[in-house]
């Protein structure tokens, strides 16, 4: 039996390569089609076990919201996506905690990206500074992106359990944020460029020596094996999972 798969945003970029993707994978059958406006009842309709939501973060919510509450397990990759809708989704699957209904949310599903983040989390502890460098097309709704957002968190996790200070900085003087922003206490920048897809760096500093660890997304097909990975995996995870990480074997 295929996994009957629903694709929410099937119009926008992400959409169109989601679908082409679930249609040319084995053991999945796209049976939905659905954009931004139209209704989440065509989900239900076409039998969808697995969404799939690359829409915008007035939409998602609602989609996500109507699939928890109809039994359909939903893969996020809609941008935005930060702690207030998390706490938003925890409260969602909380209403049916017997559901069995699998959320991921993933800032990432490009599986170079998702190294990246691990690889820094491990090499944070060793290094005394630590930023990062995030760089995306200028039509990028929100930033930092989620991907910058989720691998500060970790570093930050790793720093704080190994015992590392926070990152030295002696700036005293920075009225228009040109230091970039915090995530916790990591210092994250921002760069938004045409001809950029999705790009990061991130730098690490020690006495004498600086470690550069960055991923290049060049085309969005990147993010497809990603997506699969989680259509097909979701179902084995119920409630809410943050991060593909979790889906594979690192």
């Amino acid at each position: 039996m295929s996994v009957q798969v629903a694709v929410f945003g099937a119009a926008g970029r992400m959409g169109r390569q989601v679908c082409e993707a679930v249609e040319g994978a084995e053991g999945l059958e796209l049976v939905a089609r659905i954009d931004v406006g139209q209704d989440p009842k065509l989900a239900v309709e076409a039998g969808a076990q697995v969404a799939v939501d690359f829409t915008s973060p007035d939409a998602v919510l609602g989609n996500l919201g109507f699939c928890v509450r109809n039994g359909i397990h939903v893969v996020v990759g809609t941008s935005g996506f930060g702690p207030d809708k998390i706490a938003e989704t925890q409260a969602l699957l909380a209403e049916s905690p017997d559901s069995g209904v699998g959320v991921l949310v993933a800032p990432n599903f490009s599986l170079g990206a998702v190294l990246m983040m691990k690889f820094a989390a491990q090499a944070a502890p060793y290094f005394e500074s630590v930023e990062i460098v995030e760089l995306h097309h200028p039509d990028k709704l929100d930033a930092p992106s989620g991907t910058a957002r989720r691998t500060a968190e970790l570093i930050a996790e790793a720093r704080e359990a190994a015992g590392v200070a926070a990152s030295p900085d002696a700036t005293e003087q920075d009225e228009d944020h040109h230091r970039g922003g915090k995530v916790g206490d990591v210092t994250v920048h921002s760069v938004r460029l045409r001809g950029l897809v999705a790009h990061q760096e991130v730098l690490l500093g020690g006495v004498g020596e600086t470690l550069t660890l960055r991923h290049d997304s060049l085309d969005r097909a990147s993010f497809m094996p990603g997506v699969l990975v989680g259509v097909r995996e979701i179902a084995a995870h119920p409630g809410l999972t943050v991060g593909l990480e979790h889906y594979l074997s690192l």
